[in-house]
């Protein structure tokens, strides 16, 4: 089970993607746990076989459990092939038994691989545990689409649902969040508070403010969408998380993890984009490779995050790997916003709203869109003058939106 937050202890096994026998390739997602922050996918982390799977479905299991072994797929050849018949004693042909493996019998009862697009495989029989009746293939796009399954009628054999039943469903808006009936808001509000707790009582915190003009960024950001479709836009959204990418890369002290051991700076900027849940809550999922994304890919993924926060589907790995987070707040029209740092991280960015204000600019008062940027930052790791210089590069960035 892996570790989706600092002070998480446990979760729930809710689905398994693969069963004994199946190959997966490293990367793909294999099943679906639940913690206070929702359903999210587990990966796997190697090529391979699976070989066995050690946690039945709706286990709640503590973070470092073994969930599956992987391996080379010999021990699971073996054991289908049963053991080595011994020599017989009479020359008249012995009765042979059929015997279904002990592990294969335990093993809970998971999807074969999805069939080729554009086939529409059904299952006709109602699994015992009440499941509802849908073939591998639909249930993968149900989860890509974050649809609930059990809001749809079915139209397939014996009332299955099938994939033009999702195609109407998508086509109808029908999106809810990816929830179970189990989750609890309290829960992930305690989750929350557990986790800042431990922050402001280990991480001694320092707090730097300063407000970037952002006339350049805006009469770019401007050219730039002037002529391309609504849906390839970029918003000054990316152009944040792009320079604070870069900053970061060039004070890679500000951006990494902080344990037992002390400072441990990240490989890359993997950087976490706190988004409000329409449920009560908050996640920060992680950009992954943030610093060498083009503008319109950052902008793809981000949206993509967004989404799939709010509606389920996120991936373990997106969850655990932050190694900066930024927070902002603009859209709710606050000016500024000073975070909790998420341990094990050491800094929090915060972005406010964008306001028209006057400044002095070469001797002379103009106008100009504005935006004030904090960071919160572990004096274990910086102080001040550091924290002061990477505001500085996040401006600097900023300035020059064309080499972002």
């Amino acid at each position: 089970m892996p570790s989706l937050g600092a002070d998480m202890e446990a979760a729930t096994l809710v689905e398994w993607l693969v069963k004994p026998g199946d190959r997966v390739e490293k990367g793909q997602i294999i099943a679906v746990v639940e913690t206070a922050k929702g359903a999210i996918d587990v990966e796997v982390f190697e090529s391979g076989v699976v070989e066995e799977c050690y946690v039945e479905p709706d286990t709640k299991v503590p973070v470092g459990t073994p969930l599956a072994r992987i391996g080379s797929g010999d021990r699971v050849v073996a054991e289908r092939a049963g053991p080595v018949p011994e020599p017989a004693l009479e020359t008249k042909p012995a009765a042979v038994e059929t015997a279904v493996p002990e592990s294969a019998a335990l093993s809970p009862p998971i999807p074969e691989p999805p069939p080729a697009p554009g086939t529409e495989t059904v299952s006709t029989v109602v699994p015992e545990d009440g499941r509802l009746a849908a073939s591998p293939a639909v249930r993968r796009r149900a989860r890509e689409l974050g649809v609930e399954l059990g809001n749809i009628s079915g139209s397939g054999p014996g009332g299955a649902i099938v994939l033009r039943d999702l195609e109407r469903a998508e086509a109808g808006g029908t999106r809810p969040e990816r929830q179970r009936a189990g989750f609890d808001r309290d829960e992930m509000r305690r989750a929350i508070a557990a986790s800042m707790s431990r922050a402001k009582r280990e991480i001694p915190h320092y707090y730097l403010a300063t407000t970037l003009d952002l006339h350049a960024a805006e009469r770019w950001l401007e050219e730039y969408n002037r002529e391309r479709p609504p849906e390839s836009r970029l918003l000054m959204a990316a152009l944040f998380m792009k320079a604070t990418a870069r900053a970061l890369l060039r004070y890679p002290d500000l951006n990494g993890h902080y344990d037992e051991r002390g400072f441990h700076p990240a490989e890359r900027i993997d950087l976490g984009m706190a988004i409000h849940l329409r449920g009560g809550g908050l996640i920060a999922p992680a950009l992954q490779g943030a610093e060498a994304l083009a503008l319109p890919a950052l902008m793809t993924r981000l949206q993509d995050l967004v989404q799939r926060a709010r509606r389920g589907g996120l991936r373990a790995s997106e969850i655990g790997s932050a190694s900066a987070t930024v927070t902002a707040l603009g859209e709710r029209g606050v000016d500024s916003v000073y975070g909790v740092i998420h341990p094990p991280q050491v800094a929090m960015i915060g972005f406010g709203s964008v306001r028209r204000r006057p400044l002095a600019v070469d001797d002379m008062l103009a106008i100009r869109p504005t935006v004030d940027v904090s960071l919160a930052a572990d004096h274990r790791v910086c102080d001040g003058h550091l924290g002061a210089l990477f505001l500085n590069e996040i401006d600097a960035q900023l300035q020059h939106p064309e080499a972002l």
